[in-house]
């Protein structure tokens, strides 16, 4: 008996010191409930323009149609959209319909509020303030810029072509 309290307990703790970087590495989820992160989306050739956004957000809404139009210009060439959603789990349904609303064409994960919030802070150095946020990666996966509220798109192609190109003439 002894033995395999032992045994059960060794794996136990060894969870423990497992788990946390297993953890770590899923901040949130696809909206058919399976576990996901950014570092699977950046560093993948392209730039990744992330819009954290909520159902309710009047400026989310609003913009919607743009970052489509955005995603569907660049797509396959030199950029890609992706959403994180505020709403969580209570809220996914009504997250579900600002995604069907909007005709969104690209990935968005779902995230609790809190989980969104730490992770902004933890990625940026920046605390969080609201939706919508912005978070762009170059083609590298590097974060390149953050700021919160609304953003046209001709100025995320504008800060893009103008960081392209200031990294072409240093080289």
């Amino acid at each position: 008996m002894r033995k395999s309290l032992r045994k059960h307990l060794s794996v136990v703790v060894s969870l423990l010191f497992v788990f946390p970087f297993i953890a770590g590495a899923v901040e949130f989820g696809t909206f058919d409930g399976s576990p996901d992160a950014l570092d699977a989306y950046v560093g993948k050739g392209q730039w990744v323009v992330v819009k954290i956004w909520a159902h309710d957000c009047y400026v989310c809404n609003e913009e919607a149609h743009e970052y489509v139009a955005f995603h569907n210009k660049h797509k396959g060439t030199d950029a890609v959209m992706l959403g994180i959603s505020i709403d969580g789990k209570a809220k996914v349904e009504k997250a579900r319909e600002f995604l069907r609303r909007h005709r969104i064409p690209y990935t968005s994960l779902l995230g609790e509020p809190e989980t969104v919030a730490r992770f902004y802070q933890r990625k940026t150095g920046s605390p969080w303030f609201g939706t919508p946020t912005f978070i762009i990666y170059d083609p590298t996966g590097k974060l390149v810029a953050e700021t919160a509220g609304a953003v046209p798109t001709t100025t995320v192609e504008k800060f893009i072509a103008g960081y392209t190109a200031s990294k072409k003439v240093k080289n």
